[in-house]
């Protein structure tokens, strides 16, 4: 079973989200949260798979809850999902900076939800293709143009082509697709560079990409 703590400051938005992860055999709602504190110390007594944080929320808003949560090494198999309003949110790329594995939007279909939070309980990437560029594009691209970072010359020449797909918003099995190699290989690849970049899931593969200037926002599009 996939463990879901909610975390909203909205009682009846909590209620029908418990109401859709419910319909599934494999997910069960573990706790309920309706502010940023309680959010933090239920992850930490519950420990559950996946945190559904709702990014503005009283007392500690949810960019904050996330690095308290992603700061905590006992904590560290805990996925933490920002649930917003905007594709475009100010709040949302700080998120994944903080540490989110990823973010969904809250008109999310029933079925998108439960696929959802199955992927980010895995591991897998939960940044949807098109919202994801353009949200890296409005948020890295206002800073000055960055220069490549620290642990990008570890990879091999093959793992950088990869980290770019991963940032293009690719699943495993496009990149398969693009590169003609296998899926498994493919995984190889994106769990090596993780490990190689000190990242914790495919969100913060994306972020790197970006911030250290491997992938140039707005380029080959």
């Amino acid at each position: 079973m996939i463990r879901v703590l909610l975390a909203d400051d909205q009682a009846l938005m909590r209620a029908g989200f418990r109401a859709l992860l419910e319909l599934a055999d494999d997910i069960v709602v573990v706790g309920e949260a309706g502010n940023g504190v309680e959010a933090v110390e239920l992850t930490r007594r519950l420990l559950p798979d996946v945190t559904l944080l709702d990014v503005r929320m009283p007392l500690l808003d949810g960019i904050q809850a996330t690095r308290r949560i992603g700061a905590d090494p006992e904590l560290d198999g805990v996925r933490v999902v920002i649930l917003t309003n905007y594709a475009l949110d100010e709040y949302v790329f700080a998120a994944l900076r903080a540490g989110a594995s990823g973010f969904l939007l809250k008109d999310i279909e029933p079925a998108e939800l439960l696929q959802s939070v199955r992927v980010a309980a895995r591991g897998d990437a939960l940044l949807s293709p098109s919202v994801t560029r353009r949200l890296i594009e409005e948020y890295v691209a206002t800073p000055p143009r960055p220069v490549a970072g620290p642990g990008l010359e570890r990879l091999t020449e093959r793992e950088r082509e990869v980290l770019a797909l991963v940032a293009a918003g690719m699943s495993n099995e496009e990149i398969a697709g693009h590169l003609v190699i296998s899926h498994a290989t493919v995984k190889t690849h994106v769990s090596r560079t993780m490990t190689k970049l000190g990242a914790r899931d495919r969100a913060q593969l994306v972020v790197f990409a970006y911030e250290s200037g491997h992938v140039v926002p707005g380029a080959g599009r």
